[in-house]
């Protein structure tokens, strides 16, 4: 019965991750289009940090947290399924630190990137998604 518990809130930190790790790279977008110093821009600013430090980061730990205890319980340690979710996850964490280290740039005012760029890396996050749950839920290999 625990397992299934962990299980649901692991289901729950996921989506709270993947919400705000799909929603950053758009506030990014409409940031390059503010002026710097404007009331837009620093409203971009404020929102970009609160999504960071309430949202996305601790639905990412608490995605880490829950999941390893699910390999250990689950005993899926061994499975080449979980292997390949591994690593996309841990590129999924990458590019979470890549947006982490994005708010600074912003913050700081020195965003030299175009909307455009961050318009393509707003689907990094959903390519590794669709390959997360295809590999959870149909168990290739």
């Amino acid at each position: 019965m625990a397992y299934l518990w962990i299980k649901a809130f692991h289901v729950i930190a996921v989506i709270s991750w993947m919400a705000g790790m799909l929603y950053l790279p758009r506030l990014f977008v409409y940031h390059c289009e503010a002026q710097k110093g404007s009331i837009q821009s620093e409203t971009f600013k404020i929102m970009e940090r609160r999504l960071l430090k309430a949202i996305i980061n601790p639905a990412m730990i608490a995605t880490w947290v829950l999941g390893l205890i699910l390999i250990w319980q689950g005993g899926w340690i061994t499975s080449g399924w979980l292997h390949a979710k591994i690593l996309l996850v841990l590129i999924l964490s990458g590019v979470h630190g890549f947006l982490s280290k994005t708010v600074k740039v912003f913050a700081a005012d020195a965003n030299v990137r175009p909307a455009k760029f961050y318009r393509m890396l707003n689907e990094v996050p959903t390519v590794l998604m669709v390959g997360i749950v295809i590999l959870v839920i149909v168990k290739p290999f």
